[in-house]
């Protein structure tokens, strides 16, 4: 190997994170076969955000789910999910017992 050519051993990625009231994507570099669950460690963002639970966490890459064990690529964004609060279908369920409507497009009122 020459002098010229070299071994690619770090990769930029990085990790993201939202509350409500305070949103963080933190751009990290790591070594080459670094998981989801090593960047999140070495991102710091658990200092961040103390209450942060990872353990019971779901995660993706660009908004895709993945698993703690994933390899990451260059460029990969690692997202880290928070728990639904409300069951989409039960709010929806909800809100058609009230009587409420909602604005879906097709027939239209005479």
């Amino acid at each position: 190997m020459s002098e010229t050519e070299t071994i690619q051993q770090t990769i930029n990625i990085e990790v993201a994170y939202a509350e409500p009231e305070q949103q963080l994507i933190l751009p990290v570099n790591v070594d080459v076969g670094t998981t989801v669950g090593g960047a999140i460690v070495q991102s710091g963002i658990m200092i961040k955000f103390p209450n942060l639970d990872i353990e019971n966490s779901k995660v993706g890459i660009f908004g895709k789910a993945t698993v703690m064990t994933t390899v990451l690529q260059d460029g990969d964004r690692v997202e880290i999910y928070r728990p639904l609060i409300a069951d989409p279908k039960e709010v929806r369920r909800k809100r058609a017992a009230e009587g409420k409507v909602t604005k879906k497009g097709g027939a239209g009122e005479d």
